[in-house]
């Protein structure tokens, strides 16, 4: 400084507060101070506004967040209950064809002792049948034979006599 003051013709004495450029440099630094402390708000404002914008934003993605977790919450709450219902739904319809299995065994089982009882009284039918035939033929070839026998060792109207009388108690008896 001594040397700005000498340089400037001034002497040791008077300091630096008698430069001029001092004056000049003070005068600028009130100048840019008062130019730009509007400025300086204007930025200032901006960057407060901005961060308040940015804190907005975040306090919504939270409460978002926040929601999505509640969300997420409920809706596995939902597929775990719709889990246990499904399960429950199974498991009804296992029973449900299990109990469905065994009405349709024993409905099977019914019938097939039904057509089993149909089938033996048709057995014993066609048997009675099958015996009166028999029956029936075995007469008629006694009959014959009778006829055949009477006819050849009885002659006469003796023998048309007996013959006729024979057929009668003989048809009289096995029917």
């Amino acid at each position: 400084m001594t040397a700005l003051a000498a340089e400037a013709g001034h002497s040791g004495g008077e300091g630096f507060f008698a430069a001029p450029e001092f004056w000049v440099m003070v005068a600028f630094v009130i100048l840019v101070g008062f130019a730009f402390r509007p400025l300086f708000r204007k930025i200032a404002g901006a960057l407060d506004d901005r961060s308040a914008a940015i804190k907005r934003r975040l306090d919504e993605a939270r409460e978002l967040r926040e929601e999505a977790q509640e969300l997420l919450a409920s809706y596995q709450r939902k597929h775990r209950d719709s889990a246990a219902e499904a399960e429950a739904i199974l498991d009804l319809a296992h029973n449900e064809a299990a109990s469905m299995t065994e009405r349709a065994m024993g409905e099977l089982e019914r019938t097939l002792k039904r057509r089993e009882q149909l089938a033996l009284n048709r057995i014993t039918h066609a048997e009675s049948e099958a015996l009166d035939e028999v029956r029936a033929a075995t007469a008629d070839v006694a009959l014959d034979a009778v006829a055949r026998v009477i006819a050849e060792t009885v002659t006469g109207e003796k023998a048309d006599a007996l013959i006729e009388v024979g057929i009668e108690e003989l048809a009289k008896k096995l029917n």
